[in-house]
C-alpha cells in the first residue's frame, strides 16, 4: 500500500493536532505507512499583518494552499482546525471525519489571581487578535483596553509579560493540546463568550473520489461531534460569514438533545445580540434557522451604540 501523505500547517499547534490524528490512524490500521508534509499557507506568510485586514482579501487564509495540495494530489489527507475552514469547500473535496471534539470554550491566560473577567483591574489591558473576542470582551467589560496580538500560542503567551498585559484570550483546546492547560486562569462560558464556529474541533479533509483514503479517514469520525459542528457550519453558511466576521455559534450535546448558543454584531460591536435554546436532534436544523433569522434581524443592524472600548 502506498504511504498515506498527511498535509498540515507547520505551527506547533497544527503539528500537535496532526500527531493526534496520525497516532489514531496507526492504532486503527497497524502497519500503515504515513508521511507528514508541511504546507505553508497565506496566513502563515502574513503572520505579522492584522488578520481582520487579510480576511477581507481572501477566505480560508490557513487552508487554501493545503486544499490546493489535495486537489493536485501532492497529499492524500489534510488535518485542519475546523474553525479555519470557510463554510464552502472547493469542488472535489470532502470533510470525511470530525474526531471527538475537545472543549470549545475560550480561555483567559494571566499571571493575575483572577477567576473571572469581573476580577480584572479597571482599564486592564487584554490581548486578542479576534474581532469576535474583542466585541464580546467589551460587552462584558467596556473599560478594557484591547491590545491586538498575532502569532502562535507561545508567542502570544510571551507578550503577557513583555507588554504588561493583564492576560490574553485563547482557545482552551489549543492550550490543552500543547500541554499548557495549567496556564489557564479561567474559561468563559458560552453565555459569556460564544465560541467561533467549529472551535475545539478538528476536520479531516480528503478528495471525494479517493476511496482508499476515505476508508481510513471515515474511521476517525465521531457522530455526536459531526452533528454539532455541521449545525454550526450551517449557521455560518446561512449568515454568510468567514472566520473573522463578528459572530459565533456553539452546539453542545446535552442529555438527549443539544444546546444552541449564537451571537452576531457588526464590526463596531453595535447591535450585539445573542440566541440560546435547547432542542432535540429532530429540532436542531429548525433551531439553527431560528437563530439565523433572529441574528440577521438584530446582530448586523446599523443602529445601536457601538462598543468602542479603549485601544
Amino acid at each position: 500500500m502506498k504511504p498515506l501523505r498527511v498535509g498540515t500547517r507547520g505551527s506547533p499547534l497544527a503539528l500537535a493536532q496532526t500527531r493526534i490524528v496520525t497516532d489514531r490512524i496507526r492504532r486503527l490500521f497497524p502497519g500503515i505507512e504515513i508521511e507528514q508534509r508541511v504546507v505553508r499557507t497565506t496566513g502563515d506568510r502574513f503572520s505579522r499583518a492584522a488578520l481582520s485586514r487579510l480576511a477581507g482579501q481572501s477566505k480560508g487564509l490557513f487552508v487554501k494552499e493545503i486544499e490546493e495540495a489535495l486537489l493536485e494530489k501532492a497529499i492524500d489527507l489534510a488535518v485542519h482546525s475546523l474553525k479555519d475552514l470557510p463554510a464552502q469547500l472547493p469542488p472535489g473535496l470532502h470533510l470525511a471525519a470530525f474526531p471527538e471534539r475537545e472543549t470549545a470554550t475560550d480561555a483567559f491566560v494571566s499571571f493575575l489571581p483572577c477567576k473571572s473577567i469581573s476580577e480584572l483591574p479597571d482599564r486592564a489591558r487584554v490581548g486578542t487578535g479576534s474581532l469576535r473576542r474583542r466585541i464580546q470582551l467589551l460587552a462584558l467589560r467596556p473599560d478594557l483596553e484591547i491590545v491586538p496580538i498575532r502569532g502562535n500560542i507561545r508567542t502570544r503567551l510571551d507578550r503577557i509579560r513583555r507588554e504588561a498585559l493583564a492576560g490574553v484570550v485563547l482557545a482552551a483546546a489549543g492550550l490543552t493540546r500543547l500541554g499548557l492547560e495549567d496556564r489557564i486562569a479561567f474559561e468563559f462560558g458560552p453565555d459569556e463568550m460564544v465560541p467561533a464556529v467549529g472551535q475545539g474541533a478538528l476536520a479531516i479533509e480528503v478528495r471525494r473520489n479517493d476511496r482508499r483514503v476515505l476508508e481510513v479517514a471515515e474511521s476517525l469520525d465521531h457522530p455526536r461531534t459531526r452533528t454539532a459542528v455541521e449545525a454550526e457550519r450551517a449557521f455560518l453558511a446561512a449568515m454568510g460569514g468567514g472566520c473573522q466576521v463578528p459572530m459565533g455559534a456553539h452546539v453542545r450535546p446535552v442529555d438527549d438533545g443539544f444546546e444552541v448558543t449564537a451571537f452576531a454584531a457588526d464590526e463596531n460591536g453595535a447591535s450585539l445580540d445573542r440566541f440560546r435554546s435547547r432542542c432535540s436532534l429532530l429540532e436542531l436544523s429548525r433551531t439553527i434557522e431560528k437563530a439565523v433569522r433572529r441574528l440577521q434581524e438584530t446582530g448586523s443592524a446599523e443602529s445601536g451604540k457601538p462598543i468602542e472600548g479603549r485601544r
